[in-house]
């Protein structure tokens, strides 16, 4: 019997990694993953340009802030980091005569002009758009010399004015110890990095329930399901089912985080300037980890979420095999995939959306719910919403139900695989599951 359950799992297995199609679609996913993360260099390659050089032609008719504001620009580069050039030329014609060599040209103009509200007023002047950065750069050395240009003719002093133009110092202080309020980091990864990762987790779910259910229905379609259980147990052929499912899903897991792995470090390669190298960026999701205190409970999230996705792997993958038993054709498969895709979509928009449940306890109570801790149960632990106890609930919670589907749902699929009733689905299932041995 062992020999011919590693049989029909290396015969399952193979169905679905020795064929043109797995072959072709990972090398579409590995394309567009390392594209995805070079995006910006591929559309330098062809032609697009994020580092193109500004030149500003400077009207100043104010006779006293060019010097000045060629002076800010410089420390605003600075302070900025940009990777490209922001060069000047003084322009000592009418403003008319600007406006007619930028129509020839995609260079900036910038007029300068006295103002008696507010000490100096400018003009940008533009054949096309400016590019956002560029723009905020401009804009801010503007200011900067108003600021200063307003400094000379008042004779305050830089520092006076800098205190009343500053903003208040504001110091908040929480007297409830209990109380919590989420921290800028935690927005961040809550935001934009953890979305990221369970994404392909998501992903890859569905992709199972749909592999095994429609492997499961096909044998059933074409008869061969008669020809297998003569030869094989029930038991013995779902159970080969279900694993040769999960090492696929978990080689797919494996293989998108290879490409993900080698799209950052081409990223990481053909980066010029340090403030953009994804070194930098790493340094900066861990500093913002670190801020939030992630960092020190980081070992307990990753086990954590190991093995509920595991766990869960596996409680989808019999799920789905136990209904997709009770199938004759396509039509009754997607009735049965639906309500465990709306499941795992509801899973998924609550561990996106819950920095909005703060406190509440209807979430925590989800996040032991199998099906959907697997999601909720990583993302509560991040914000810090529950601790080692949930999720020590939420793995012994979905193990009593992974028994619980192998013992009394294999007596469901012994009857269903070999059932062709013509009966509404949901009327076999229930038949079924009160049928005796």
């Amino acid at each position: 019997m062992t020999s011919k359950f590693w049989y029909l799992m290396k015969q399952s297995l193979n169905k679905k990694i020795k064929t043109k199609w797995f072959l072709f679609a990972n090398i579409i996913l590995a394309f567009v993953i390392v594209g995805l993360l070079n995006l910006d260099s591929i559309i330098s390659f062809f032609g697009g340009d994020f580092s193109t050089d500004v030149e500003i032609i400077l009207l100043d008719q104010s006779k006293k802030a060019d010097e000045i504001f060629k002076t800010s620009l410089e420390l605003t580069k600075s302070s900025l980091d940009l990777d490209h050039e922001i060069i000047v030329e003084n322009f000592l014609k009418s403003e008319k005569e600007l406006e007619k060599e930028l129509k020839e040209n995609h260079k900036v103009g910038i007029v300068l002009e006295n103002s008696s509200d507010h000490y100096l007023k400018a003009k940008i002047i533009s054949n096309k758009k400016i590019d956002t950065i560029s723009y905020q750069v401009i804009v801010q050395a503007l200011n900067n010399t108003k600021t200063q240009v307003a400094i000379k003719e008042t004779g305050i002093a830089s520092q006076e004015l800098q205190k009343i133009t500053s903003n208040i110092s504001i110091e908040r202080l929480i007297l409830d110890n209990d109380a919590k309020t989420e921290d800028e980091a935690i927005s961040l990864i809550m935001g934009t990095v953890f979305p990221t990762l369970i994404l392909p987790f998501f992903m890859l779910v569905i992709f199972l329930v749909q592999m095994i259910g429609t492997e499961i229905n096909e044998e059933k379609s074409t008869r061969s399901m008669e020809i297998i259980i003569s030869n094989v147990s029930p038991k013995i052929h779902f159970f080969s089912k279900v694993l040769a499912s999960n090492i696929f899903v978990l080689l797919q897991g494996g293989l998108l985080i290879l490409y993900s792995g080698i799209g950052l470090l081409i990223k990481n390669s053909t980066q010029v300037t340090t403030n953009s190298s994804i070194t930098n960026q790493f340094s900066s999701i861990w500093d913002s980890m670190n801020q939030a205190g992630i960092t020190n409970r980081l070992p307990m999230i990753i086990l954590a979420t190991l093995v509920l996705m595991i766990l869960s792997f596996i409680a989808y993958s019999l799920i789905a095999g136990i209904l997709a038993s009770m199938t004759v054709n396509m039509e009754d498969f997607q009735q049965i995939q639906t309500p465990i895709m709306m499941i795992c979509l509801l899973g998924y928009y609550l561990a996106i959306m819950v920095g909005m449940f703060d406190g509440s306890i209807l979430i925590r109570v989800l996040s032991y719910i199998p099906f959907l801790s697997c999601l909720l149960g990583p993302a509560l632990l991040v914000v810090g919403e529950i601790g080692l106890i949930d999720i020590g609930v939420s793995i012994i919670l979905l193990i009593l139900l992974i028994s619980f589907m192998i013992k009394y749902g294999l007596k469901i699929y012994k009857i269903g695989i070999l059932n062709y009733s013509t009966d509404k689905m949901w009327k076999r299932l229930y038949k079924a599951a009160r049928m005796k041995e």
